[in-house]
């Protein structure tokens, strides 16, 4: 079975190659769905001023040479030049019949990338807030993707877990007591424990034995490596990593442990970087510290913004780490392309990193290095999502309130299921609902949090597709049927079973597009339009009820494609598929 769009491509092109000659037959045929037909090549209007010729006879002379007969049921030219192509009903049966018995649904293995995914880097000690939502769940649904695309997904988590911070909890963390009370709020209310040593770290006076002072001279001791200190360093994350690995439980995101790649982690190579940038020149002292001028890079009335790799107190900064990431994920990683999941403020923070890592010979042209910019969440005021006292959104609140609110819709709507049923479906609907509210916008924009919205059994919502791939498992329950057992030969009768069917062939050259472009909305709005297909075919198209035999056989096995659709969809933006809804 194939992309119906990438059949006619390869078809066109070869037409293109037999009428004008082989250097034409790798033009862009440029297929594009039609309003006259199933789709419609536009090849023929950027060729004809190539060819010197008129775009009516270019197009002319592509029908001339085009073998679709096994494939389209009519071929013509319309308005200037367009090659309308309108396909076989039993050829798009035939192959929706096929992806059936293909279990990954049409979507193509590509050629095998090493892919460096830098994405959710919460802080060591600190909450996780709503900011840290969209970089977890749109990295997370890229891994996702990118695997199941055959690529080789190295997820990397860079957490914040180094730098002067340390000093001071460090210090907080011996006053309490390792394993007291206090001690474990790093592992269920981070901000308690956090804003504990910054109260008294700020309120600290000047003596030497006191708070503060311990806390300059304990950050010392970190950064020169002091074994007692990094003891207790190791302690304060160990405590993280646990409420780290609660809220990805709760999230359902495939980060664990393993993936966990700090700033620490770069520690030893951060002298040899600007040892190595000084010497080839590329970095020069300024005003005592390390920078880094490049071309282009301009602030206010014109100055050049420097990139500065070692402060003039000798310490490192986020540019000296990330150009340490770089150098490894190229040189032990074997990036082929490195995707960095962060925040849209960072775009010329990372451009200089990556233009400076070029100089250095770190970052060589055939790796691609891409910044998947992440836009703010926004409250219903059109400003940053803040709590009423200003503080940013506890991760964990959002997430607990979500549920909650499904937990009441699921009891008003299936009291008929046991408590521990509803439970189940309202983690699955609202963690499912907030993550595709998420995913279901271009990451690059805002968007507005709403729970009522994102909740909805209707409008492109996470609890809508869920619904609908539920709703097909009910079908199944009524027949007395599974899905799986459902394997009868398609044929299109109707133009709702037709536009299913095209629907259904559509799917693994979305998921290819979403690889390729980083752009999970690109699958949500593929859900949903194969969803409403669904509604549609519904009406017109009964399934158990159908007026005979083959034609139930033919809409079970069209309605046992969508659910595999769905739910693979579905999986691919990391959100649970219930049984029942």
């Amino acid at each position: 079975m194939a992309d119906p769009q990438e059949v006619l491509s390869r078809r066109v092109q070869s037409a293109l190659g037999a009428a004008f000659g082989p250097e034409y037959a790798d033009t862009d045929p440029v297929i594009r769905p039609s309003q006259f037909a199933d789709y419609q090549a536009n090849a023929a209007l950027a060729l004809a001023k190539r060819l010197g010729r008129k775009p009516r006879e270019v197009s002319a002379a592509i029908m001339e040479h085009l073998d679709v007969s096994d494939v389209c049921s009519s071929v013509e030219v319309s308005g200037p030049g367009f090659v309308n192509l309108t396909l076989r009903d039993d050829w798009i049966a035939g192959q929706a019949r096929q992806l059936l018995d293909d279990e990954r649904l049409g979507v193509p293995v590509q050629e095998r990338q090493s892919i460096p995914l830098d994405y959710s880097a919460p802080n060591v000690a600190k909450e996780m807030h709503v900011g840290h939502l969209r970089t977890t769940v749109v990295g997370d649904s890229l891994a996702r993707t990118l695997e199941f695309l055959g690529h080789d997904v190295v997820r990397q988590n860079h957490i914040g877990d180094w730098g002067t911070p340390f000093g001071m909890l460090i210090e907080h963390l011996l006053e309490v007591g390792e394993d007291s009370p206090e001690a474990d709020l790093v592992t269920t209310d981070p901000n308690a424990f956090y804003q504990a040593a910054r109260t008294k770290f700020d309120s600290s006076g000047p003596e030497p034995d006191g708070f503060a002072a311990r806390a300059r001279r304990r950050v010392v001791a970190l950064q020169g490596g002091d074994e007692e200190t990094l003891r207790l360093w190791r302690k304060l994350v160990g405590l993280s990593k646990v409420y780290f690995n609660k809220v990805y439980t709760e999230l359902g995101v495939t980060l664990t442990d393993e993936h966990l790649a700090g700033e620490s982690t770069y520690n030893d190579m951060l002298a040899d970087v600007c040892a190595e940038l000084e010497a080839k020149g590329i970095a020069e002292v300024s005003d005592g510290a390390l920078c880094v001028f490049l071309e282009g890079f301009t602030g206010r009335e014109d100055k050049p913004v420097p990139l500065i790799v070692r402060k003039s107190d000798g310490g490192y900064g986020y540019a000296t780490t990330d150009l340490a990431t770089v150098r490894h994920r190229v040189e032990n990683l074997k990036a082929d392309r490195i995707l960095y999941v962060v925040g849209a403020p960072q775009a010329m923070h990372f451009k200089m990193v990556w233009e400076t890592a070029r100089k250095a010979g770190w970052l060589p042209e055939n790796v691609e290095t891409v910044h998947v910019q992440i836009g703010n969440v926004l409250g219903s005021d059109g400003k940053i999502l803040r709590t009423r006292s200003g503080a940013p959104v506890r991760l964990v609140a959002l997430l607990e309130e979500a549920v909650e609110r499904a937990a009441a819709v699921v009891r008003e709507n299936r009291p008929d299921l046991s408590a521990e049923e509803q439970a189940a479906i309202a983690r699955q609907v609202g963690i499912g609902a907030v993550k595709y509210a998420d995913l279901s916008v271009a990451h690059d924009t805002e968007y507005t949090f709403d729970f009522d919205r994102m909740l909805a059994l209707t409008g492109n919502t996470g609890p809508y597709l869920q619904y609908a791939q539920a709703r097909i498992r009910s079908i199944f329950r009524k027949g007395g049927l599974e899905p799986e057992r459902a394997r009868g030969e398609i044929a299109i009768g109707h133009p709702s079973e037709r536009e299913l069917a095209l629907k259904l062939l559509a799917f693994g050259g979305v998921v290819a597009q979403v690889g390729d472009l980083l752009q999970p909305h690109r699958l949500c709005a593929y859900l949903f339009d194969l969803a409403q297909t669904l509604t549609a075919f519904y009406e017109h198209c009964p399934v158990l009820t159908a007026p005979t035999e083959a034609e139930r056989e033919s809409r079970l096995a069209l309605v046992a494609v969508a659910l595999r659709v769905l739910v693979q969809g579905l999986d691919l933006l990391g959100v649970e598929a219930p049984e029942y809804m």
